[in-house]
């Protein structure tokens, strides 16, 4: 079960349920996937509110090896996501949330 305080959430990927969560070293790896400079301009770059699906892959990837499931983001594009596309983008805001702070009131409001 996931636990929030540590920064972890819970998704169904590949069938079944996973925990995600991003390390330190998970989002060092984000930093220089997306060629950022440090945390604060990971977390701008993110709450611009626009994702791309290779973003997503790359971001959910991120958690599942934060959590102990090391994964790439090309095993994770392969892989179905609950609810598609719209599904990922809220696992997306939901591991942002958890690990920066932000707290999402309604999933429906998550842009993909």
């Amino acid at each position: 079960m996931a636990n929030r305080h540590r920064g972890e959430i819970e998704a169904e990927i590949g069938g079944r349920r996973r925990i995600l969560c991003l390390t330190l070293g998970a989002l060092a790896g984000l930093e220089h996937a997306f060629g950022a400079e440090d945390m604060t301009a990971l977390a701008e770059r993110f709450s611009a509110g626009r994702l791309k699906a290779s973003d997503a892959t790359v971001i959910i990837a991120a958690g599942l090896a934060g959590a102990g499931e090391p994964m790439t983001a090309d095993e994770v594009a392969a892989m179905r996501i609950e609810g598609g596309a719209v599904g990922a983008a809220r696992i997306v805001v939901d591991l942002l949330g958890a690990t920066f702070g932000t707290e999402v009131a309604d999933d429906s409001t998550a842009r993909p």
